[in-house]
Formats: C-alpha cells, structure tokens, sequence
C-alpha cells in the first residue's frame, strides 16, 4: 500500500506521484547547480560595480559610474542585475548630493537613463525609488550638461506606458521651469517638447500647457535647424490642438518670422519631407479644421491636407503609417460632405481601403513569431482604421455610398467581418454598415440585409455585447426608414424582425436598448402596409401598452410614438386602428399621459 498523507479532510494524495527516478532527480540537482553558479558569477560581476559607488574616494566614484555606464549600454541583463544589487538609490544619492561633482553628478544620470531604457520593470523600479523629484530637482543646477542628462533620463522614464502622465503635473512649478528652459539648447527644446507630447492626454493637461504659455513658448521651435526639434515641436501641437478649439483657435493666428502657423504646416506636408512629419502636421491641420479654426473649404485642406492623408493610405506605406493616415483621414472628413465625397474620388482611396482587409496575405509564410505578432497586432489596426474610414465616407452622403463604397465590394466584407470572435470588429463593422443605411436608396438597404442574411442579424441581436446590440438595433433603425423602404423590407423580413423585437422587449436590456427598439416600432407604424403586422400582433400591442404605462419617461415617449403612427387620422384604415386601441385600454393611458406634468408627454 502507498503511503499517504491527508491534504485537506477530504482529499488525500499519493506521494509516490510526486517522486521522481533517482536519474532524473540528479540531473535536475545539476542544472540548479550550474544555474545558481552562474547566476552568482553574474551577481559577483555587477556587485564589483555597485560596491564602487561606496568609495571613499571621489575619483574612484566617478570612474565607477563611468565604468558601469559603459557596462549596462544595451545589456538588459546587466541593468537588471544592478537594479537588484541596489545601485538606484545610490546613484540617486550620489545625484542629489551639493558635494558630488557636476561630472559624477551628470554621469549618475546618464547611467539612470541608460538603466530605464531597459524593460518597463526597470522603470518601475526607477519610480518606486523616486526618480522623478530627484531629477526636477537637478534641473534646478545652472549647469547646462546636468541638465540635459537630467531630462534626457526625464524623456526616457515619460515616455514608458508605465509611468502616469500626472506625475508631470504634481508641482505647478515644474511646468513654468521646463518653459523656461527650453531656450537653453537644442536638446532641451526636444527632450521637453517630447516630454510634453507623451504627458499631454486630455483638455486638463491641455489647459495647463495652453496656460503656461505653450504655444508662445514652442511656436519658434517649427523653424529650428534641427530636424529633431521640428519634428517634437510639431508633435506637441498635434496634441495641444486634438478636440480642443480654445488652442486651435489661438494657433491659426500665430505667426513665426513673418509666416502663420498654418502655412508652416502646410510647408511641412510637401511630398519631400519625411512622412513623419507630413502626417504629423496633417493632424495639426485636421484638429484646427474640426475645431472650426480653419474652413472646411480652405484650399490648405482641400488641396493639402486631404490628399496628404489619402497617401498616407497607400499600400506602399508602413503599416502604422497607413492606420494613422486612415484614422486622421476619417476624423477629417466625418461631419463634411463635400470633403467625404473628394475624398471618395482620390487617388483610388475605396480600392486602397479594401487592401486593409488582405493582411497579412499569408500567416503560414511568416516563420519569425515576433513578426507574426507585429503583423497579426496591425492587421487588426488596419481593418479598425479602415471601418472608420469607410464609416465617415459613407455617413452623410447618398451618392458616396451609392457608387465607389459598393462598387468595392465594401457591404460583403463588412458583412463578413460582423461575424468576427473579435468583439471590436463585430462593433466597427456593424457600426460602419448603421452609416452606409443611413437614408440609403432602397437597393443599399436591400444588399445589407442580403449580406446579412437572417441568421446573422438574430445573431447580433442576441450579441451578449451591448455595443453590438445598440449598433443592431441602429442599422435596423436606418433600415425601417422612409415608407416605400419600410413596406418593402418588412414584407421580406416582416415576421423576422417582429420576432426579434418581440424578444428585445421581454428580455432583461438596459433603457437605452428598450428605447431604440420602441423606435424601430414606430419606424414600423409609419409605413402604409407595414403597420398591419403590428396591428394583428396583440402581444405586441399590449407590450406597447405597457411601455406607455412605464415609470422612464423615454419608453413612454417611445412608446406614444409607435401609437402615433398607428392612429394617424389622414391615412387608410385609421378609425379602424383606433377602435381597437380604445377597445384595449390605450386610449385612456393616452388621456391620463395628456395630464402629465412632462411637457414631452403631454404635448404629444
């Protein structure tokens, strides 16, 4: 009998499951040893350079700093060995320290920065021990040297995903100091601008730049000799100026030796300037357009901007460069028809787009797994963008969707793609086809549904994501518009969507999905034969009579409106349709609701 030994009350367990034959136990005992050996030569070697920070001697300080600098330069396993062993907290002393000279003070914090190049753990490790305040305080030093290393290290640290923005904006000083110095060199206007370009997420970080001076203060910066400060200069109003008017509205009228923002900007889309920059200023032109600081008409958007995003869509781009070229694209374009219908006529833009969805063209070639995942990673980006794009394009304009967007066979795949595990792309592709059946001619209507089919639309409408439901419900909204529309679909899909309205209602949905399946009803109640399907259908007649009876005010109303539609004087049939909602009660709700301190209710 084995032996063995209770684990809990109830269980027991079989020690001999866990032994292994003497061989293998052996050869375990030796790779342990050989890997502890190892890692202890490892520790021994960067343990020389951390007790050398401890010397009592000045000079053999500093050329222990120099000598670990030169050791941890791209070796990620020396940064992490010494992070261990302690040398953090010591070269912050060391850092810190009036005694310490100005050199060791400088190569501490290029070795800082060196260690948080390394992974995000290392940077982790660099703010657990307070590395920022330490560092804003070295920015206090008159010597330029210190402080270029100090902010070098800053940019580096502010610009890992790990670190929040917010401890930029702790201390109200620290952003009017880093104004200050960004006369100093060349290197402090780029570190600070990126510092400022990777710290910059919302309208408050965007208020507090704007207040300190920001744009005064970087303007210049557009015409420096160095590449690199343009192109970080440029950055920060990119950011400064997304979705905040107050900052797009105070650019348009800046001028820097003679010459306005915007005509820099448009300077810097021309084909010869690296594509970095000629996307980045695009998205400081499109911000300023949205914002209403320049015209939708104005010849730097139409003849500019637009055709710069356009070929920034081009197969021939960097995948990034094609996602940020079509998201910027389709923020530009998304509330104007003409700038939608330009684009739509650009360089091949539909046919460019459909080339989003045929990559990578073959997974099984790519061998190298980090390559497969860069590609599997911006394949998913690249169908994102392309919904948004497609989603502007067709959002307000019949004849954009009529031709190019169909023509490329934009509704099958968008079709397909509503059938992804990929919860985002089931939304984006419902959402871009809700855009494209927006008062749509009737064939459109009749290709989604086709594309669709049946199936898939139960589907969707059972998704157990709320955004995809709420996207359902949207298309099925724009489907069930205008008369001839709502009578056509509904003697095709009739029974179908009364089925599927049937089971939204009685189901446990939030307020919002019950309200827009009420429209969907009225929707319904406005068609000349349609109405008859909810005429005959008592179980959804007295779920509309529920609804008008409901305690939220938006299903009431919702609810008024299908009864509305239903009782219309004017229209065939009506006093029929009257008599049987007096018969059930729903007259008399109707009275009580004219009695309703809601002018929304009682009105109606």
């Amino acid at each position: 009998m084995p032996f063995v030994c209770p684990v809990h009350k109830e269980h027991s367990v079989d020690f001999h499951s866990f032994c292994l034959p003497l061989h293998e136990l052996l050869q375990t005992i030796t790779i342990l040893f050989f890997f502890f050996s190892s890692l202890q030569e490892v520790t021994a070697s960067s343990r020389h350079y951390v007790d050398r920070l401890f010397d009592l001697d000045p000079q053999k300080v500093l050329q222990g700093v120099i000598d670990m600098k030169n050791a941890v330069i791209g070796n990620n396993k020396q940064k992490a060995n010494l992070i261990v062993l302690g040398a953090v907290p010591r070269l912050l002393y060391l850092l810190q320290q009036e005694t310490s000279s100005t050199e060791l003070r400088t190569e501490c914090a290029v070795v800082l920065g060196s260690l948080a190049m390394g992974t995000e753990n290392n940077v982790k490790s660099l703010l657990d021990c307070h590395i920022i305040p330490a560092l804003l305080q070295g920015l206090l030093s008159p010597d330029l040297k210190f402080i270029e290393a100090c902010l070098r290290c800053l940019r580096t640290i502010f610009i890992s995903p790990v670190t929040p923005e917010d401890l930029l904006y702790t201390d109200a000083t620290v952003i009017s100091h880093l104004m200050a110095l960004l006369s100093r060199s060349r290197y402090t206007q780029e570190y600070i601008c990126q510092i400022f370009s990777h710290c910059c997420k919302g309208p408050d970080h965007q208020t507090i730049l704007f207040n300190h001076g920001a744009v005064q203060n970087i303007a210049h910066l557009l015409v420096s000799t160095s590449y690199k400060v343009r192109m970080q200069a440029l950055k920060c109003f990119s950011v400064l100026a997304f979705e905040n008017p107050q900052v797009s509205m105070t650019l348009v009228n800046v001028s820097v030796d003679g010459e306005l923002l915007p005509q820099i900007f448009v300077k810097m889309l021309q084909r010869d300037k690296p594509i970095e920059m000629q996307l980045t200023s695009a998205k400081c032109l499109t911000s300023m357009c949205r914002a209403g600081a320049i015209r939708t008409d104005d010849s730097c958007i139409v003849l500019k901007t637009l055709p710069c995003l356009v070929r920034m869509c081009s197969k021939e781009r960097l995948l990034e460069e094609r996602v940020e070229g079509a998201e910027t694209l389709a923020y530009l374009i998304e509330t104007d028809v003409e700038l939608q219908r330009i684009a739509s006529i650009t360089d091949h833009l539909i046919v460019m787009l459909a080339d989003y969805f045929k990559y990578p063209s073959s997974v099984s070639a790519i061998t190298d797994i980090k390559r497969l995942d860069h590609d599997l990673k911006h394949a998913h980006e690249l169908r994102q963008a392309a919904f948004k794009l497609y989603a502007s394009l067709g959002a307000n304009d019949e004849d954009i969707r009529k031709k190019p967007i169909l023509e490329s066979g934009a509704i099958e795949l968008l079709c397909s793609l509503t059938q992804s595990e990929n919860l985002a792309l089931r939304v984006n592709g419902i959402w871009a086809l809700m855009n494209m059946a927006f008062q749509a001619e009737q064939k459109i209507k009749s290709d989604i549904l086709r594309g669709l089919s049946t199936e898939q639309l139960f589907q969707l409408l059972s998704d157990s994501d709320v955004n995809v439901l709420m996207k359902t419900l949207g298309l099925l909204r724009n489907l069930l518009s205008t008369r001839p529309h709502i009578d056509h679909i509904m003697s095709t899909h009739g029974k179908q969507i009364m089925q599927a309205v049937t089971l939204i209602l009685e189901g446990e949905h939030n307020i919002e999905v019950k309200e827009q399946t009420l429209c969907i009803l009225a929707n319904i109640a406005d068609g000349t034969t349609a109405k008859e399907l909810i005429m005959t259908n008592d179980d959804i007649l007295q779920k509309i009579k529920y609804y008008m009876s409901h305690s939220n005010a938006k299903l009431q109303l919702a609810a008024m409106f299908c009864i509305s539609n239903l009782i219309w004087n004017e229209e065939e049939g009506s006093q029929e349709r009257q008599d049987k909602l007096r018969d059930m009660g729903i007259v008399d709700i109707l009275h009580k609701l004219s009695q309703s301190s809601d002018p929304n209710l009682c009105d109606k």
